[in-house]
């Protein structure tokens, strides 16, 4: 277990150089860099100050010093003018000889906002972490139901209820967020029908999670990951239901209860279980569109201002977010399918 653990880290640590290079490359090609200097020195600066201003800031520099830069593995630039020493690691009222060498992501300088006009790891900070609230209570619903529905689907193959619970599974999976909260919020928020039992909006969530500003906006996206996790439920639930050792306990007349709950379910629960950590990756990209439609200030909301507003050093955060998220969730998914499923070797 220990090899297969060092052998996974190395992996992650290599797969998340990869793919911050490649983010750091798109972010850094030169049109958003011209778009950089005219949103910071002026929309109506010539192309000659606009290179003069890339390379008084670094960003005429090779790409792979700069992203060793921002990495924090190569010493941050310096730069005398009229006198004065300006670099990436210097900040007012710190003398340049007390001034740290590197200064990157590996040192906890996730850089600044060029919108927000803060730090970006502040920023990444408070609105990560008003959507792990939201995720959290997502997965609180989510989770729950889908085994439910998965597990009495496949309990009986064919059947009425099979066939109604398998109905709602495809139907919820079919139709994305921004179709289902559309309707929800048309349903039980808007005056056009009168119910209006829940807010619009979850900006007022922000503050202090209450049932009704945060129940639309958590069942929009749990609505549709449980249709797909019932499904994997019920295809898992149904190959254990014809397995050899569920007919022999069926013949030594144990219970359909008990055959269910003590034979079935955790074996059914093998494949589920790799389904819902993947739901991580996804909830975290996925609340893009929620978080935008119920106007919640989380961490998707803040990827579409970086995006919308060419924040270099907030979409390299938010990246570097996103693919910490990923890894770390598929190698608590391969070592959790180990425990649970004795018969799987590590080679």
């Amino acid at each position: 277990m220990a090899q297969f653990l060092l052998r996974r880290v190395l992996t992650m640590v290599l797969t998340a150089l990869c793919l911050t290079l490649v983010v750091f490359f798109l972010t850094n090609l030169p049109p958003n860099l011209e778009k950089l200097a005219k949103s910071e020195a002026g929309s109506r600066i010539s192309d000659a100050e606009v290179t003069s201003w890339l390379e008084k800031n670094g960003h005429a520099r090779p790409l792979l010093v700069r992203y060793g830069e921002w990495l924090g593995v190569v010493p941050g630039w310096t730069r005398e003018d009229d006198g004065r020493t300006y670099g990436r690691c210097l900040t007012p009222g710190v003398d340049p000889a007390e001034a740290p060498r590197f200064c990157g992501v590996l040192q906890g300088n996730w850089g600044f906002s060029s919108f927000f006009k803060a730090p970006v790891g502040s920023k990444l900070g408070y609105h990560l972490g008003l959507t792990g609230v939201l995720m959290f209570w997502v997965i609180v619903l989510m989770v729950p139901a889908s085994l439910l529905i998965g597990v009495l689907a496949g309990m009986r193959e064919g059947s009425k209820l099979d066939r109604s619970l398998s109905t709602f599974s495809i139907a919820s999976t079919a139709t994305p967020e921004y179709v289902s909260g559309v309707i929800l919020i048309f349903i039980f928020a808007s005056s056009a029908v009168g119910l209006k039992w829940f807010k619009g909006t979850a900006t007022a969530a922000m503050d202090g999670v209450t049932f009704d500003n945060f129940f639309l906006p958590v069942l929009t996206i749990a609505l549709y990951g449980v249709g797909y996790i019932a499904r994997m439920t019920r295809a898992s639930m149904t190959e254990v239901m014809t397995a050899q050792y569920i007919r022999t306990a069926r013949l030594k007349g144990v219970s359909f209860g008990s055959v269910v709950m003590r034979h079935a379910l955790r074996n059914a629960l093998i494949a589920p279980f790799t389904v819902i950590m993947l739901q991580f990756p996804w909830l975290l990209n996925g609340v893009v569109i929620v978080e935008t439609l119920f106007n919640y200030k989380g961490f998707g909301w803040t990827l579409v201002q970086a995006a919308g507003n060419n924040d270099i050093q907030l979409l390299l955060g938010c990246s570097v977010v996103a693919v910490a998220v990923v890894l770390v969730t598929q190698l608590i998914s391969d070592v959790g399918y180990v425990f649970l499923n004795p018969r799987i070797r590590i080679s």
